[in-house]
C-alpha cells in the first residue's frame, strides 16, 4: 500500500511542479536557476520565518490583544492573517513539522503519554470515561519528551536543507529543540550559520541556571560563554539575526533566516524598564480583557459571530473574587512581565525588518510569523533550588509561568491551552507579508492551513524540489500542502484532513467537523458553526463519529501515533 502511495506521490509531484511553474510566472519567480549566484538575475524571495514560543492565539494586537505589537501588527496589515492555521499543539512536535513538513510522529519528535501521567490536573489512568469504538488506548502509549537522545530523525530532509540545495544562504538564531547530539545540530541540519539554543526554553538572563538542568547557547559549531553581563535572550536573538542579516548582504545567494524566539514561554523574566512600561495596564482583569479581545477578533473579521466566547476556565476564579480576596497584585505583576516579553520580542521583529529595509531587500523578502502552540495554562513553580520564591516574577531568580487565568485570556475565544488538542492548543496566529509577490494588504484568509505547510510553500517559491532520497534511504512523501496558490490570492486549498495525537489527546478535522478527545473519550464539533466547541454533537451523530474516528486509527496506524520513536528509527 505504502509503494502504491509513493507511486501517486511521483505522479502528483509532476502535476504539482507544472503548477508550481504557472504560478511562480506570475509571481516573477519563473525561469531562475536555483544555484544562480547572480542576485540581478535571480529574483527568487528571501525568506525570514519567525516562530514565537508559547505565544496565545489572541496575544498579539493584530489577533485582538491589548499588548502592542507595532511590529507584527505592521506585517498583518501589509500582508495576510490566517485565522484557521493550526500547529501541533507543543514545541517539540511543531518544530518538526515545521522542519520537515510532515507529522511529527514520521520526523520522530512525536510525544506520547505513558499510564498514570498527568497534565495539567488531567489523570491519564484516572479518566474512567467510556471510550469509543476505534482508538488506541493510553495503556497502549509509550512516552517520548524533549532531552531524551535523539531528534529529528537523520532520514528526514529539512527545509534548511532543500533550500540550501536550492542555493540559498541558510541561517537560524534562536531555540532549536530537535535534537541536542551532534548530528542533530542546526549546523549539521543544513543551517549555515547558527546561533541560539539547543534544549528547550530557558533562563532568560543567565541559561546555565535553569530549573532543570543548565541550558546550551551555541555559536555555529561552538559553545557561546555569556561576556555581558546585561544579557537578554530574546535581545540575543534578536541581534544575532541581524548580524546574519548583515553578513548575507555581501553573499550573492538569497537568504532564508530561521527565528524561532524562546519568548513568551516561561519563565517570567524581562527587563524592569520593560515590565514597568506595563504597571497598572492589567487591572481590569481577565474577564473584562477576554471580552474586549472577543470584540476585536470580530471587528478584525478573524472570527464570526458562530462563534462564541467560551465561558472562562472552571478552574479560574472571577477577577472580581480575585480583587475582594487581595490576589490582584501579583496577578497584574505576572501578566505586566509576560506582556514585557511579548514586547521584547515585538521589538526584536522590529528590528529584523528595520535591516531588511536598510539592506533594500524587503520588497523581494517574504516574512513570516507564527506560533508554536496555544497559551500556556500550567503552573511552573517559584521555588526550585536556589530561586527566591519571595521574590515577584520578572527577574533572574524568579521562576514562574502567567498561570491559568492569563492563559485563558491568552486563548481566546477558544478552550484550553498548549498539549490539548481542542483549538485553544492547537489554533495559531499566521502571517504572511511579502510586498513584491503578496498583493493583498490587510487580508484575512479562513482557508484551513497547517504548520507542516509551511515548508512545501517555500520550496515552491524558491524553486526547489522535494528528493526522493536522502542520506541514502528513500524520504517520506510531504504531508504538507503548498499554501502560494493562497498567497498569489488565486485559489482555495482542496478539503483535506488533519490529524493531531500527543500526551494521549488525539483529533481529526475533516473540513467543518472536528473530533476531539482528551485522552479517552471522543466529543464531535462542527466548526463553522461552534468553533469555540461548545456543543459537543457525539451522541447526536454517532455515524460520525465513527466514521471520523476510524480516519483517525488508519491515519495513526499509518504515521506510528502512539508509538515512541526509537534510537534506532532515528538513525
Amino acid at each position: 500500500m505504502m509503494r502504491g502511495r509513493y507511486r501517486l506521490w511521483q505522479v502528483a509531484k509532476v502535476i504539482l511542479s507544472a503548477t508550481c511553474v504557472l504560478l511562480a510566472c506570475r509571481l516573477g519567480l519563473a525561469g531562475q536557476d536555483a544555484t544562480s549566484s547572480d542576485k540581478s538575475t535571480d529574483t527568487r524571495p528571501n525568506i525570514v520565518l519567525i516562530v514565537a514560543d508559547d505565544l496565545g492565539y489572541s496575544d498579539v494586537g493584530c489577533y485582538g490583544s491589548e499588548i502592542p505589537t507595532p511590529h507584527i501588527d505592521s506585517l498583518a496589515r501589509e500582508g495576510i492573517r490566517f485565522s484557521q492555521f493550526y500547529d501541533c499543539a507543543v514545541c517539540v512536535p511543531t518544530r518538526a513539522s515545521l522542519l520537515t513538513g510532515l507529522y511529527p510522529h514520521q520526523a520522530g519528535r512525536a510525544l506520547a503519554a505513558e499510564p498514570g501521567w498527568t497534565d495539567a490536573g488531567i489523570d491519564v489512568a484516572g479518566d474512567d470515561l467510556p471510550p469509543h469504538e476505534g482508538h488506541y488506548r493510553p495503556e497502549a502509549y509509550g512516552r517520548s519528551e524533549p532531552g531524551v537522545p535523539g531528534g529529528l530523525r537523520l532520514q528526514c530532509v529539512t527545509l534548511a536543507d532543500l533550500l540550501s540545495k536550492a542555493g540559498y544562504r541558510t541561517l537560524m538564531s534562536g531555540k532549536w529543540h530537535c535534537g541536542e547530539a551532534t548530528e542533530y545540530w542546526p549546523v549539521n541540519r543544513g543551517f549555515d550559520r547558527y546561533f541560539g539554543l539547543l534544549e528547550g526554553a530557558a533562563n532568560y538572563f543567565n541559561p546555565a541556571k535553569d530549573y532543570l538542568r543548565p541550558r546550551t547557547l551555541m555559536l555555529d559549531r561552538e559553545v557561546y560563554r555569556i561576556q555581558d553581563k546585561s544579557f537578554y535572550m530574546t535581545d540575543g536573538i534578536s541581534d544575532y539575526a541581524v548580524q546574519f542579516l548583515d553578513d548575507s548582504a555581501r553573499d550573492e545567494r538569497p537568504f532564508f533566516l530561521y527565528v524561532p524566539y524562546t519568548a513568551p514561554h516561561a519563565p517570567l523574566q524581562a527587563r524592569p524598564e520593560d515590565i514597568q512600561k506595563f504597571k497598572g495596564r492589567f487591572s481590569e482583569g481577565w474577564d473584562v480583557l477576554r471580552r474586549k479581545r472577543y470584540q476585536q477578533l470580530m471587528d478584525e473579521g478573524i472570527i464570526s459571530r458562530t462563534c462564541a466566547l467560551s465561558p472562562r476556565d472552571d478552574a479560574v476564579n472571577a477577577w472580581r473574587l480575585a480583587e475582594l480576596l487581595h490576589q490582584t497584585d501579583k496577578l497584574e505583576r505576572r501578566m505586566e512581565v509576560y506582556a514585557a516579553q511579548v514586547a521584547s520580542m515585538d521589538a526584536g521583529i522590529g528590528k529584523i525588518l528595520s535591516r531588511l529595509k536598510a539592506l533594500n531587500v524587503e520588497d523581494n523578502t517574504v516574512v513570516i510569523f507564527l506560533s508554536d502552540n496555544g497559551a500556556y495554562g500550567g503552573e511552573l513553580d517559584s521555588d526550585l533550588g536556589d530561586l527566591d520564591s519571595t521574590l515577584p516574577p520578572g527577574g533572574e531568580n524568579s521562576y514562574e509561568s502567567y498561570g491559568r487565568g492569563w492563559a485563558n485570556l491568552g486563548s481566546t475565544p477558544f478552550r484550553l491551552y498548549k498539549t490539548w488538542l481542542h483549538e485553544g492548543g492547537i489554533a495559531a496566529p499566521l502571517i504572511v507579508r511579502w510586498p513584491a509577490g503578496v498583493k493583498s494588504k490587510n487580508a484575512v484568509r479562513h482557508d484551513v492551513t497547517h504548520v507542516m505547510d509551511i515548508l512545501p510553500t517555500m520550496l515552491d517559491l524558491a524553486g526547489g524540489s522535494y528528493p526522493d532520497m536522502w542520506n541514502g534511504k528513500e524520504t517520506t512523501p510531504l504531508e504538507g500542502r503548498s499554501l502560494a496558490p493562497l498567497l498569489a490570492g488565486e485559489a482555495k486549498l482542496a478539503p483535506r484532513t488533519l490529524y493531531w495525537e500527543n500526551f494521549g489527546h488525539r483529533a481529526v478535522r475533516s473540513g467543518d467537523w472536528k473530533l476531539v478527545a482528551k485522552h479517552r473519550r471522543w466529543e464531535l464539533y462542527n466548526l463553522k458553526t461552534d468553533r469555540s466547541e461548545m456543543r459537543d454533537l457525539a451522541g447526536a451523530f454517532p455515524d460520525k463519529v465513527r466514521e471520523l474516528a476510524g480516519q483517525y486509527d488508519r491515519w495513526a496506524r499509518r504515521v506510528g501515533a502512539g508509538i515512541p520513536p526509537l534510537d534506532a528509527a532515528n538513525k
